[in-house]
């Protein structure tokens, strides 16, 4: 599967232009400020419905403009009569995405069918923010790969927000009807067993694979290991709701579930957020998303992109060199990376015989 071509309209630094692609390696040149990273994030739309680096579509409009659009033709074959275009829009707070110009019922409809993994300087997240951003990220893999996943959080959720309102009614006294926490629970509880039970087989299969990257990227002897921590693994669901009532009632929100899940990170039996040096929290990160590359093609039997985004700025010569290396094996499918030295780029191609493609970005950037 790769991207034939792309055009943007009015997406953040962008007024109007368009791009065609190789369907091996794509390397994408300029100066900092010209856009190369927007690029990146036009990809992500398209694949995943949503930007990257913001959970809020307007602040990817152009400024002083009051829409955006994004259209790609994806191709799984070699024959162009066989590409699907995919497009997405956003104006007066709906987004629409299409494809072959017809809508999707629902977002989530479009979701997995082009898988993409990205590399990038904020990969640091999901080491050192809060526990949603971990949840976020992992439901984000499993769901690329299994639609019923995707579909339990979504109804878990939608289901949780009611109870912690229901909650917050309670807590104010505005009424004292308790059945409907009832009700709640009664929903909840098979979609938080699914959702538990697929994490952890999750984390089951990503932890060979993650664990052997570590190694390969570090060429360290370190033990590294993702910790799958819920509620769960101490008491079912319908006992611990039972539990917790008078706490959540008390509190005004839901203190037990699959909502309060974490992912902890360990380095040689410690936290890595804690002891891991830069160096070893940067080849912890890295490996995750490759694992997440061999995971998601294990499962779907297609290579998704694959968005490298400043590494050689942000990453060591060596870490560096050993992804490329990966890249020259052909490990990978269709890749975009992101610099703003071509000589440095044409040496390190020239270096591992890697074929590419060169999209040069010469755009000032007004806003990102």
């Amino acid at each position: 599967m790769y991207l034939v071509d792309l055009s943007v309209i009015n997406f953040k630094n962008y007024s109007s232009q368009e791009f065609r692609f190789h369907s091996n390696v794509n390397a994408i040149l300029g100066k900092n400020g010209t856009g190369k990273t927007n690029l990146l994030d036009a990809i992500h739309y398209l694949a995943f419905t949503k930007s990257y680096f913001s959970s809020q579509d307007i602040y990817s409009i152009k400024h002083e403009e009051d829409f955006f659009a994004i259209h790609g033709h994806f191709n799984r074959f070699e024959i162009p009569e066989n590409s699907t275009k995919i497009s997405c829009t956003y104006k007066n707070n709906r987004k629409t995405m299409r494809a072959n110009q017809k809508d999707y019922n629902r977002l989530s409809d479009h979701y997995g069918l082009y898988p993409l993994v990205m590399i990038s300087p904020y990969d640091h997240d999901i080491i050192n923010e809060r526990s949603d951003v971990r949840r976020k990220f992992f439901d984000m893999i499993i769901s690329q790969v299994d639609k019923e996943y995707l579909q339990y959080l979504i109804r878990y959720q939608k289901i949780l927000t009611q109870k912690n309102s229901t909650l917050k009614q309670l807590l104010a006294r505005e009424h004292s009807n308790y059945s409907l926490l009832e009700i709640y629970n009664e929903q909840l509880s098979p979609l938080a067993n699914n959702i538990f039970k697929k994490r952890k087989e999750f984390i089951q299969e990503l932890s060979p694979g993650f664990e052997r990257y570590y190694r390969y990227i570090s060429n360290a002897n370190e033990t590294v290991q993702i910790q799958y921590q819920s509620q769960l693994d101490k008491v079912n669901f319908e006992e611990g709701i039972v539990m917790t009532q008078q706490t959540d009632i008390q509190t005004g929100y839901s203190t037990f579930g699959i909502h309060k899940d974490d992912f902890n990170f360990i380095i040689n039996n410690n936290p890595l957020k804690r002891f891991g040096s830069q160096g070893q929290q940067k080849s912890f990160a890295l490996a995750i998303k490759l694992a997440q590359f061999d995971f998601i093609y294990e499962k779907k039997k297609v290579k998704p992109l694959l968005l490298l985004d400043d590494i050689f700025d942000k990453l060591d010569p060596f870490r560096s060199n050993q992804l490329i290396t990966l890249v020259g094996e052909h490990h990978f499918g269709q890749v975009f990376l992101t610099d703003t030295d071509p000589n440095r780029v044409e040496k390190i191609f020239d270096e591992h015989q890697i074929p590419h493609h060169i999209v040069l970005v010469e755009q000032l950037e007004q806003n990102r």
